[in-house]
């Protein structure tokens, strides 16, 4: 069966700067074995597949697949699906906002005047990290950073880690194995970094991501569950984060306070448009 297909990359205007998503249009009919096979094929760090809701209230039903799981809620394919349902001429039911179901619950996405898509971040549960893991973080990182770390779950899980400088965050060069037994102890899905740049700079916060996959350490280009857990440790004034810098790309998020609800804004961009036979 041909169904619509879209490639597109997310938190950036400007082609292969962001983090790309697959975007299957029309899911129905497929089965979670099928989805997940699609999602390996793509090879993509997640695709998602447009179903239709159970819930009145939603717009549409998203399943985010990893190339060996399927996640809740992650937060690029939620702004990076919207977008692609806009594109191909899905109109809201409230104008202006696009509500996804997921395995969260619904989850509002807001169209901003400029064209960017902005998700509420869903709740999220913290806690310390056990200070007798420090070591291997030290280990995992290479660095000892001075603010505790927080495992932050919110339907995929980061372990939040503060660095004192920009330079600091992106010297980072983790040690696969040891990263992999901290994420088994923290039950993380992967580690977070972030680090305030200086005023005046290409942005308030630099942001890295990694976790493993398939065995294999990987940096996630620009990650909008883990920019939503950083934001909803630090409810207060919005600020705007650049992410991917070490991978050579230019990702933006910009997040933004509302009765200290925080929403994770950036712009999509289509970079492939056409049919998948699935």
């Amino acid at each position: 069966m041909s169904r619509g297909f879209k490639q597109v990359d997310v938190f950036s205007a400007v082609p292969f700067q962001g983090n790309p998503l697959a975007v299957i249009l029309d899911a129905d009919g497929l089965s979670s074995d099928q989805m997940q096979a699609i999602a390996r094929w793509t090879n993509l760090s997640e695709t998602t597949f447009v179903l239709p809701p159970t819930d009145p209230a939603a717009d549409y039903r998203a399943r985010i697949f990893t190339t060996q799981e399927e996640f809740p809620f992650a937060g690029h394919p939620t702004l990076g699906t919207a977008y692609a349902l806009l594109q191909a001429g899905r109109q809201p039911k409230t104008p202006g906002v696009l509500i996804q179901e997921c395995g969260v619950g619904l989850v509002p996405v807001r169209i901003a005047d400029d064209g960017a898509l902005g998700f509420r971040a869903p709740p999220a549960r913290f806690e310390e990290m056990n200070a007798a893991q420090l070591p291997l973080l030290h280990r995992a990182l290479g660095v000892a950073p001075r603010h505790a770390p927080v495992a932050a779950d919110m339907g995929i899980c980061w372990l939040i880690v503060r660095l004192e400088t920009v330079a600091e965050c992106l010297s980072v060069a983790p040690d696969a194995s040891a990263l992999d037994e901290l994420m088994q102890l923290t039950r993380c899905n992967g580690v977070a970094l972030y680090a305030p740049h200086a005023t005046g700079g290409p942005a308030d916060y630099e942001v890295r991501a990694f976790l493993l996959e398939n065995g294999l350490l990987l940096e996630d280009p620009v990650t909008g569950s883990a920019n939503a857990c950083i934001a909803r440790l630090q409810p207060g004034e919005g600020y705007r984060v650049r992410q991917g810098t070490a991978l050579g790309r230019d990702g933006r998020v910009t997040v933004v306070y509302e009765n200290d609800e925080p929403w994770i804004y950036g712009q999509s961009v289509t970079i492939i448009d056409g049919q998948i036979n699935c």
